[in-house]
């Protein structure tokens, strides 16, 4: 809970009901996805090149400016999002999303300080500053069981609930829930490898605690119904989303739809394709179903939700365009940068592999263009890996290389949400591990929340281009992303700039901040892997001292190391930074 409160809205009050941690993590709109994972790996460990002793001097100056008179483009206040994934209702971790407290990082006995965890409260870091939490479904069907019975059922738990009250559970509970999980992970796999599936029942009292724990943690959920229920003219059976649409209203949930996940793929899962015209007419009986529920008549609707925009794929897009372009609110897409089963360390550092990104985002907004100009575009669904990931690698700290490139790219090219997969699955993409420890992508995205703002400021560099090579293509390893500094951090006056730089460089890179950012002072933020594994790390440090949580319930304070006016910004070698540029007055960011 303290892990989501610190991420979502590091500004923005939060009612006195809300756990104390979660929210901060979380923004309004919850997104939930099913990824499953495979035996983790051990990966590249070739050692790195170290930094070079301070005293050495850059081969190159780079000089700095950033147009701070307006935004070259504005994005949602919740644009880094949450995805859950769907396996959590059926596998015991939904009981302890709530749970205020987790298995300890060191034995009590320790002399060493323990640090339990919660769930709740590191989403609500997250989300205290707004978001989203998408549940996607999953691969077989969901459905309402019992549906009277559960509408009492449901009432008496959260009447026992009473609001964001956190539950309390022994260490042996979570332990067991673990092992649990554990051969939950092995059937699951064995169902992706045989490509058959087992139904998933979600009751009514499944949703509540959903709900619950998104509601508690300042998110707003997002929830795609099934859409493999089909009819035999292949059109889609409502009749079990219309069960659940009506006990949604029920209870008055805030809840924006969609319609399944991956369209692209439906026929290795049920044997039968869906074209884009049947998806958008799909999507058409969904909105008139909507329309038909007071609650929802004026709900949002997200979709297709489509995967790797490949030939097939984009025809698939240019079909449901055509059809329900008008219908959906956002248009929404999947990308996961690599096959999980296969990386190394050395790929999350190739530059060629961070612009596979913005070819995407090109052919999606060039379909959009052409039939709804304007609608605005999601990414629902990223990771740095497919597969469920490989531990010690997309849950390390050389991830975040991928994770905040993407960060940058999405918003610079105007895309309206990321909504990141996952917060917590069995996989090894995940935000936080099975004992809510923070991971590295997590202290990257606490970060984001707190110091970058919705308005994206064009940057002007000098000193970067060097004389290319005959036959090999030169690209960006230094990225540099400027947005005004976010106005729900009471720490810096509205005018403030914030940069965040990747050095993909082994060696150290030298900035100058010039222009309206010249003799400025200057917050650093600097995050660096913590420990002997290097870039495999889970653990990271801030200007060189380690994050952890400081106790059940309490996040660190993330202290910026300040810099002179005038100082020359150095940047380590493979690392990720973010730095505040205090006192700017910016025109651009004077303003919400």
């Amino acid at each position: 809970s303290e892990l989501i409160r610190g991420f979502l809205l590091s500004g923005m009050p939060c009612p006195s009901s809300c756990p104390p941690g979660l929210l901060a993590l979380m923004a309004p709109g919850l997104a939930l996805m099913a990824t499953f994972s495979l035996p983790s790996q051990a990966g590249d460990r070739r050692a790195l090149p170290v930094e070079k002793p301070s005293g050495v001097k850059g081969r190159t100056l780079i000089l700095l400016d950033v147009n701070t008179k307006s935004p070259v483009r504005i994005i949602s206040e919740n644009f880094l999002s949450l995805q859950l994934d769907p396996s959590i209702i059926h596998d015991g971790w939904l009981d302890f999303l709530r749970s205020r407290r987790a298995e300890s990082g060191v034995s009590a006995r320790s002399s060493e300080p323990s640090a339990p965890r919660t769930s709740s409260r590191a989403a609500a870091a997250l989300g205290s500053t707004g978001g989203s939490l998408r549940l996607p479904p999953p691969r077989k069907e969901r459905y309402l069981k019992n549906y009277e019975d559960d509408i009492v059922r449901s009432d008496i738990a959260l009447d026992k609930q009473k609001g964001c009250k956190i539950a309390q559970h022994p260490d042996i509970m979570l332990e067991l829930q673990r092992e649990k999980a554990a051969q939950m992970h092995l059937v699951l796999l064995k169902e992706q490898f045989s490509n058959t599936y087992s139904n998933l029942t979600l009751t009514a009292r499944s949703l509540d605690k959903l709900y619950n724990f998104a509601d508690c943690s300042g998110l707003h959920l997002i929830f795609a119904l099934n859409a493999l229920r089909r009819n035999p003219n292949n059109s889609w059976n409502s009749s079990n989303a219309l069960s659940l649409l009506k006990y949604s209203a029920s209870k008055k949930y805030n809840i924006s739809w969609e319609l399944g996940n991956e369209p692209n793929n439906y026929r290795t899962l049920i044997g039968r394709s869906v074209n884009g015209s049947q998806l958008g007419k799909d999507y058409i009986q969904l909105r008139s179903l909507l329309q038909l529920i007071r609650t929802y008549s004026r709900a949002n609707l997200y979709g297709p939700n489509i995967g790797r925009p490949r030939k097939n794929v984009i025809a698939l897009l240019e079909g449901f365009m055509k059809v329900a372009g008008s219908t959906v609110d956002a248009v929404t897409w999947q990308h996961y940068y690599i096959d999980g089963r296969v990386a190394k360390v050395t790929d999350f550092l190739k530059t060629r592999l961070l612009d596979t990104l913005s070819d995407q985002i090109r052919k999606i907004q060039k379909v959009l263009n052409t039939y709804t100009p304007g609608k605005k575009i999601w990414l629902e669904g990223v990771g740095a890996t497919s597969a469920g990931g490989m531990n010690n690698l997309s849950d390390s700290y050389a991830a975040g290389f991928l994770w905040l490139n993407t960060l940058g790219l999405l918003a610079s090219r105007g895309i309206d949400v990321v909504v990141r997969h996952s917060f917590l699955d069995h996989g090894h993409n995940h935000l936080v591990d099975q004992n809510f420890n923070p991971l590295p992508d997590y202290w990257l995205s606490l970060l984001y929340k707190r110091l970058i703002g919705p308005k994206v400021l064009a940057i002007h560099v000098a000193g970067l281009q060097r004389k290319p090579r005959p036959g090999r293509v030169i690209r960006d390893k230094l990225r540099i992303y400027a947005h005004c500094t976010s106005y729900h951090n009471h720490n810096y006056v509205r005018g403030s700039i914030t940069l965040y730089i990747i050095n993909l460089h082994r060696s150290r890179k030298k900035i100058k901040l010039a222009g309206t950012l010249r003799d400025k002072i200057v917050h650093q933020y600097l995050l660096q892997p913590y420990g002997k594994d290097g870039l495999h790390s889970k653990s990271v440090q801030l200007n060189g001292q380690p994050l952890a949580m400081v106790d059940d319930g309490t996040l660190p304070e993330l202290k910026p190391r300040p810099l002179r006016a005038g100082r020359t910004l150095v940047i380590p070698p493979l690392t990720m930074s973010f730095y505040v540029v205090k006192n700017v007055n910016a025109l651009a960011c004077r303003y919400r």
